[in-house]
Protein backbone atom coordinates (compact mmCIF):
# COMPACT_ATOMS: atom_id res chain seq x y z
CA UNK A 1 0.00 0.00 0.00
CA UNK A 2 1.40 3.07 -1.00
CA UNK A 3 2.72 6.07 1.35
CA UNK A 4 1.31 9.45 0.68
CA UNK A 5 0.50 13.06 2.27
CA UNK A 6 3.97 13.15 3.19
CA UNK A 7 4.47 16.54 5.12
CA UNK A 8 0.69 16.79 5.31
CA UNK A 9 -0.59 18.12 8.78
CA UNK A 10 -4.11 17.79 10.31
CA UNK A 11 -5.63 21.39 11.40
CA UNK A 12 -7.22 20.01 14.83
CA UNK A 13 -7.04 22.13 17.34
CA UNK A 14 -4.93 21.12 21.13
CA UNK A 15 -3.88 22.91 24.13
CA UNK A 16 -1.06 21.99 26.65
CA UNK A 17 -0.58 18.52 28.10
CA UNK A 18 1.09 16.60 25.09
CA UNK A 19 4.84 15.82 25.97
CA UNK A 20 7.69 17.04 23.37
CA UNK A 21 9.28 13.23 24.37
CA UNK A 22 6.52 11.54 23.43
CA UNK A 23 5.40 13.73 19.73
CA UNK A 24 9.24 13.26 18.68
CA UNK A 25 8.34 9.57 19.07
CA UNK A 26 4.97 9.52 17.90
CA UNK A 27 3.36 7.89 20.87
CA UNK A 28 -0.23 6.79 20.39
CA UNK A 29 -2.73 8.09 22.71
CA UNK A 30 -3.61 6.82 25.49
CA UNK A 31 -7.04 4.53 26.29
CA UNK A 32 -10.16 6.38 27.08
CA UNK A 33 -11.72 6.70 30.14
CA UNK A 34 -13.77 3.99 31.52
CA UNK A 35 -16.58 6.15 31.62
CA UNK A 36 -16.97 5.56 27.94
CA UNK A 37 -17.61 2.57 25.75
CA UNK A 38 -16.70 2.25 22.01
CA UNK A 39 -19.25 -0.16 20.17
CA UNK A 40 -19.52 -1.23 16.19
CA UNK A 41 -23.02 -0.48 14.07
CA UNK A 42 -23.90 -3.15 11.70
CA UNK A 43 -24.00 -1.23 8.97
CA UNK A 44 -23.27 -3.67 5.87
CA UNK A 45 -20.77 -3.00 3.06
CA UNK A 46 -17.45 -4.62 2.38
CA UNK A 47 -14.97 -2.55 3.94
CA UNK A 48 -16.46 -2.95 7.37
CA UNK A 49 -19.03 -1.31 9.91
CA UNK A 50 -19.03 2.45 10.68
CA UNK A 51 -16.87 3.12 13.68
CA UNK A 52 -19.02 4.27 16.62
CA UNK A 53 -18.37 5.44 19.95
CA UNK A 54 -20.78 5.29 22.46
CA UNK A 55 -20.51 8.08 25.40
CA UNK A 56 -22.20 7.06 28.62
CA UNK A 57 -24.80 9.43 30.31
CA UNK A 58 -23.07 10.73 32.86
CA UNK A 59 -20.18 11.97 30.84
CA UNK A 60 -22.31 13.48 28.18
CA UNK A 61 -23.61 15.46 30.85
CA UNK A 62 -20.49 16.87 32.71
CA UNK A 63 -18.91 17.56 29.05
CA UNK A 64 -21.66 20.57 29.21
CA UNK A 65 -20.16 21.95 32.57
CA UNK A 66 -16.54 21.25 31.55
CA UNK A 67 -16.59 23.76 29.14
CA UNK A 68 -16.01 27.19 30.74
CA UNK A 69 -15.61 30.25 28.85
CA UNK A 70 -11.79 30.34 30.15
CA UNK A 71 -11.07 27.00 28.65
CA UNK A 72 -12.43 27.55 25.44
CA UNK A 73 -10.62 30.73 25.02
CA UNK A 74 -7.24 28.60 25.76
CA UNK A 75 -7.73 25.17 23.33
CA UNK A 76 -5.16 25.65 20.76
CA UNK A 77 -4.04 24.67 17.89
CA UNK A 78 -2.24 21.19 17.48
CA UNK A 79 0.13 22.34 15.13
CA UNK A 80 1.72 23.83 17.69
CA UNK A 81 2.22 21.66 20.14
CA UNK A 82 3.11 19.16 17.34
CA UNK A 83 5.70 21.35 15.48
CA UNK A 84 3.80 21.00 12.44
CA UNK A 85 5.44 17.16 12.38
CA UNK A 86 5.31 15.39 9.13
CA UNK A 87 2.17 13.04 8.92
CA UNK A 88 2.33 9.91 6.14
CA UNK A 89 -0.79 7.81 6.01
CA UNK A 90 -1.69 4.87 4.12
CA UNK A 91 -4.43 5.85 1.51
CA UNK A 92 -6.54 3.56 -0.41
CA UNK A 93 -6.15 4.86 -3.67
CA UNK A 94 -9.72 5.34 -4.54
CA UNK A 95 -13.03 6.19 -2.71
CA UNK A 96 -16.05 4.02 -3.60
CA UNK A 97 -18.66 5.79 -5.29
CA UNK A 98 -22.52 5.42 -5.72
CA UNK A 99 -25.82 7.43 -6.86
CA UNK A 100 -25.57 10.66 -6.36
CA UNK A 101 -27.83 12.00 -3.35
CA UNK A 102 -28.71 14.89 -1.80
CA UNK A 103 -30.73 15.70 1.46
CA UNK A 104 -32.09 19.23 1.23
CA UNK A 105 -31.73 21.67 4.13
CA UNK A 106 -34.28 22.12 6.69
CA UNK A 107 -34.01 25.76 6.98
CA UNK A 108 -34.78 26.76 3.72
CA UNK A 109 -35.44 25.64 -0.04
CA UNK A 110 -32.89 24.60 -1.86
CA UNK A 111 -32.25 26.82 -5.01
CA UNK A 112 -29.20 27.29 -7.74
CA UNK A 113 -27.61 31.30 -7.02
CA UNK A 114 -25.05 32.50 -8.22
CA UNK A 115 -22.07 32.71 -5.92
CA UNK A 116 -21.85 37.03 -4.87
CA UNK A 117 -17.84 37.06 -4.00
CA UNK A 118 -15.83 34.72 -5.60
CA UNK A 119 -13.22 33.25 -4.51
CA UNK A 120 -12.46 34.33 -0.80
CA UNK A 121 -9.45 32.95 0.48
CA UNK A 122 -10.48 33.54 4.25
CA UNK A 123 -12.50 36.32 5.48
CA UNK A 124 -15.13 37.01 7.81
CA UNK A 125 -18.49 35.62 7.27
CA UNK A 126 -20.54 38.63 7.76
CA UNK A 127 -24.02 38.35 5.64
CA UNK A 128 -25.51 36.49 8.42
CA UNK A 129 -28.01 33.84 7.14
CA UNK A 130 -28.75 29.99 8.35
CA UNK A 131 -24.84 29.60 8.14
CA UNK A 132 -24.24 31.49 11.02
CA UNK A 133 -26.48 29.37 13.63
CA UNK A 134 -25.73 25.55 11.71
CA UNK A 135 -22.15 26.25 11.84
CA UNK A 136 -20.15 25.63 15.22
CA UNK A 137 -17.18 25.32 17.39
CA UNK A 138 -15.96 22.27 18.90
CA UNK A 139 -14.65 21.41 21.60
CA UNK A 140 -13.18 18.04 23.34
CA UNK A 141 -10.08 16.66 25.51
CA UNK A 142 -7.42 14.85 23.56
CA UNK A 143 -4.66 13.34 25.53
CA UNK A 144 -5.20 15.47 28.52
CA UNK A 145 -5.48 19.06 26.57
CA UNK A 146 -8.25 21.02 25.61
CA UNK A 147 -8.64 20.78 21.54
CA UNK A 148 -10.86 22.57 19.54
CA UNK A 149 -12.48 22.00 15.88
CA UNK A 150 -15.34 23.28 13.71
CA UNK A 151 -18.53 21.30 12.44
CA UNK A 152 -22.21 21.87 10.94
CA UNK A 153 -25.25 20.41 12.22
CA UNK A 154 -27.24 19.21 9.19
CA UNK A 155 -30.69 17.75 7.94
CA UNK A 156 -31.34 13.97 9.73
CA UNK A 157 -33.97 11.55 10.66
CA UNK A 158 -33.17 12.10 14.86
CA UNK A 159 -33.00 16.02 14.24
CA UNK A 160 -29.59 15.47 15.97
CA UNK A 161 -26.60 15.08 14.13
CA UNK A 162 -23.31 17.06 13.17
CA UNK A 163 -20.75 16.31 10.63
CA UNK A 164 -17.29 17.22 11.01
CA UNK A 165 -13.45 15.52 10.23
CA UNK A 166 -12.95 12.34 11.42
CA UNK A 167 -9.80 13.41 13.40
CA UNK A 168 -12.05 15.61 15.59
CA UNK A 169 -14.09 13.10 16.50
CA UNK A 170 -10.49 10.41 17.23
CA UNK A 171 -6.99 10.62 16.78
CA UNK A 172 -4.28 8.39 17.64
CA UNK A 173 -6.12 5.60 18.47
CA UNK A 174 -7.96 7.71 21.49
CA UNK A 175 -12.09 8.67 21.19
CA UNK A 176 -11.77 12.06 22.58
CA UNK A 177 -14.02 13.17 25.39
CA UNK A 178 -15.78 16.16 26.75
CA UNK A 179 -17.05 16.23 23.15
CA UNK A 180 -19.50 19.61 22.58
CA UNK A 181 -21.09 21.50 20.00
CA UNK A 182 -21.71 25.19 20.37
CA UNK A 183 -23.45 26.62 17.60
CA UNK A 184 -23.28 30.36 16.33
CA UNK A 185 -19.91 30.81 18.79
CA UNK A 186 -18.78 34.28 18.64
CA UNK A 187 -16.01 35.91 21.27
CA UNK A 188 -17.32 33.09 23.77
CA UNK A 189 -20.89 33.96 23.20
CA UNK A 190 -23.14 30.32 23.12
CA UNK A 191 -26.59 31.44 21.97
CA UNK A 192 -27.94 28.45 20.98
CA UNK A 193 -26.14 26.73 24.28
CA UNK A 194 -23.62 24.07 24.46
CA UNK A 195 -24.78 20.36 22.63
CA UNK A 196 -23.04 17.41 24.04
CA UNK A 197 -22.05 14.36 21.98
CA UNK A 198 -24.24 11.06 23.00
CA UNK A 199 -22.40 8.94 20.37
CA UNK A 200 -19.48 9.76 17.90
CA UNK A 201 -19.21 8.13 14.97
CA UNK A 202 -16.24 8.03 11.82
CA UNK A 203 -15.67 5.68 9.18
CA UNK A 204 -13.96 2.69 9.02
CA UNK A 205 -10.98 3.65 7.00
CA UNK A 206 -10.06 6.53 9.37
CA UNK A 207 -10.83 3.89 12.36
CA UNK A 208 -8.26 1.54 11.28
CA UNK A 209 -5.62 3.46 9.85
CA UNK A 210 -6.11 7.06 9.67
CA UNK A 211 -6.72 7.21 6.30
CA UNK A 212 -6.67 10.56 4.84
CA UNK A 213 -9.65 10.20 2.23
CA UNK A 214 -11.63 9.13 4.37
CA UNK A 215 -11.12 11.80 7.52
CA UNK A 216 -15.37 12.58 8.31
CA UNK A 217 -17.17 12.33 11.33
CA UNK A 218 -20.04 12.87 13.31
CA UNK A 219 -21.72 13.25 16.35
CA UNK A 220 -25.37 12.48 17.37
CA UNK A 221 -25.65 14.99 20.27
CA UNK A 222 -28.12 15.16 23.34
CA UNK A 223 -31.90 16.76 23.65
CA UNK A 224 -31.39 20.28 25.56
CA UNK A 225 -34.04 21.59 27.42
CA UNK A 226 -36.16 18.73 25.54
CA UNK A 227 -35.77 20.35 22.52
CA UNK A 228 -33.12 18.58 19.80
CA UNK A 229 -30.45 20.53 18.20
CA UNK A 230 -32.10 20.83 14.00
CA UNK A 231 -35.21 22.57 16.08
CA UNK A 232 -33.20 24.95 17.62
CA UNK A 233 -30.63 26.54 14.85
CA UNK A 234 -31.70 24.59 11.62
CA UNK A 235 -30.05 21.93 9.53
CA UNK A 236 -27.99 22.45 5.95
CA UNK A 237 -28.34 19.59 3.47
CA UNK A 238 -26.11 16.70 3.13
CA UNK A 239 -24.88 15.45 -0.45
CA UNK A 240 -23.07 12.15 -1.92
CA UNK A 241 -21.30 11.04 -4.69
CA UNK A 242 -21.38 14.54 -7.09
CA UNK A 243 -19.40 15.69 -9.59
CA UNK A 244 -16.04 17.34 -8.99
CA UNK A 245 -14.50 20.34 -9.47
CA UNK A 246 -17.39 22.69 -8.86
CA UNK A 247 -17.64 26.01 -6.76
CA UNK A 248 -17.60 25.54 -2.94
CA UNK A 249 -17.69 27.47 0.23
CA UNK A 250 -16.19 26.25 3.14
CA UNK A 251 -16.71 27.63 6.98
CA UNK A 252 -14.80 27.23 10.07
CA UNK A 253 -13.24 29.06 12.90
CA UNK A 254 -9.51 28.75 12.45
CA UNK A 255 -7.23 29.87 15.68
CA UNK A 256 -3.77 29.88 14.28
CA UNK A 257 -2.13 32.48 12.17
CA UNK A 258 -3.80 35.90 12.03
CA UNK A 259 -7.03 33.72 13.26
CA UNK A 260 -7.91 32.94 16.80
CA UNK A 261 -11.01 31.55 16.91
CA UNK A 262 -13.66 33.87 18.20
CA UNK A 263 -15.27 34.37 14.81
CA UNK A 264 -16.79 32.28 11.52
CA UNK A 265 -14.57 32.51 8.45
CA UNK A 266 -15.23 31.38 5.21
CA UNK A 267 -13.16 30.86 1.96
CA UNK A 268 -15.16 30.19 -1.60
CA UNK A 269 -14.05 29.54 -5.11
CA UNK A 270 -13.72 26.07 -7.53
CA UNK A 271 -12.46 22.83 -5.83
CA UNK A 272 -9.07 21.56 -7.58
CA UNK A 273 -7.95 17.58 -7.60
CA UNK A 274 -5.26 16.74 -5.41
CA UNK A 275 -2.44 16.24 -7.54
CA UNK A 276 -0.02 14.78 -5.11
CA UNK A 277 -2.46 11.69 -5.93
CA UNK A 278 -4.90 11.36 -3.39
CA UNK A 279 -8.56 11.21 -3.90
CA UNK A 280 -9.32 14.54 -2.26
CA UNK A 281 -10.45 18.07 -3.34
CA UNK A 282 -8.81 21.60 -2.62
CA UNK A 283 -9.50 24.51 -2.14
CA UNK A 284 -7.94 28.25 -2.25
CA UNK A 285 -8.30 28.72 1.43
CA UNK A 286 -5.88 30.36 4.13
CA UNK A 287 -7.85 29.00 7.33
CA UNK A 288 -5.64 27.21 9.97
CA UNK A 289 -5.76 25.21 13.27
CA UNK A 290 -9.02 24.86 14.58
CA UNK A 291 -11.14 24.63 11.43
CA UNK A 292 -11.06 21.09 10.89
CA UNK A 293 -14.32 19.87 10.20
CA UNK A 294 -16.13 23.15 9.38
CA UNK A 295 -18.17 22.23 6.21
CA UNK A 296 -17.34 22.81 1.97
CA UNK A 297 -21.06 23.58 0.77
CA UNK A 298 -22.08 22.49 -2.63
CA UNK A 299 -25.17 25.17 -3.86
CA UNK A 300 -24.33 27.87 -1.09
CA UNK A 301 -26.77 30.70 -1.10
CA UNK A 302 -25.23 33.55 0.14
CA UNK A 303 -28.64 35.63 0.81
CA UNK A 304 -30.44 32.95 2.90
CA UNK A 305 -26.92 30.91 4.23
CA UNK A 306 -27.97 27.34 3.35
CA UNK A 307 -26.37 25.02 1.00
CA UNK A 308 -25.40 20.93 0.86
CA UNK A 309 -22.42 20.03 3.26
CA UNK A 310 -20.52 17.89 0.26
CA UNK A 311 -16.79 18.23 2.15
CA UNK A 312 -15.17 19.39 5.55
CA UNK A 313 -12.12 20.84 6.09
CA UNK A 314 -9.46 18.04 6.66
CA UNK A 315 -5.44 19.34 6.16
CA UNK A 316 -3.11 20.77 4.10
CA UNK A 317 0.12 20.25 2.46
CA UNK A 318 3.40 22.30 3.62
CA UNK A 319 4.44 22.09 -0.33
CA UNK A 320 1.00 23.78 -1.14
CA UNK A 321 0.55 26.37 0.91
CA UNK A 322 -2.70 28.26 0.97
CA UNK A 323 -4.80 25.36 -0.36
CA UNK A 324 -7.29 23.47 2.28
CA UNK A 325 -8.04 19.93 1.25
CA UNK A 326 -11.37 17.83 2.21
CA UNK A 327 -12.07 14.63 1.67
CA UNK A 328 -14.46 13.13 -1.64
CA UNK A 329 -17.98 12.50 -0.22
CA UNK A 330 -18.50 8.92 -1.49
CA UNK A 331 -20.16 5.87 -0.71
CA UNK A 332 -18.73 5.56 2.72
CA UNK A 333 -19.44 9.16 4.06
CA UNK A 334 -23.01 8.51 3.09
CA UNK A 335 -22.96 5.27 5.00
CA UNK A 336 -21.57 7.37 8.26
CA UNK A 337 -24.12 9.47 7.57
CA UNK A 338 -26.66 7.18 7.51
CA UNK A 339 -25.73 5.25 10.40
CA UNK A 340 -25.62 8.51 12.59
CA UNK A 341 -29.26 9.49 11.86
CA UNK A 342 -30.15 6.36 13.05
CA UNK A 343 -28.83 6.82 16.53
Amino acid sequence: MQLRRLRARHLIGLGGALSAVAVAMGLSAPATAAATNTTVSTSSGSTGPVAVHKVASQASADASTYWTPERMRNAKPMDRVLDRRAVETAGSGSVVRGLPTVVAPTVSSLTDVLPLAVPQLGGPWTEGGAVRKTTGRVFFTFQGGDASCSGSAVTSANRSVVITAGHCVKYQGSWHKNWVFVPAYRDGDRPYGTWPARVTLTTPQWQRSEDLDYDVGAAVVSTRNGRRLIDVVGGQGIAFNQARGQTMYSFGYPAEGSYDGERLIYCSGLTLPDLLGSTDQGLPCTMTGGSSGGPWFLRFNESTGTGVVNSVNSFTYTLVPNVMFGPYFGTEAQRLYRTAEAR
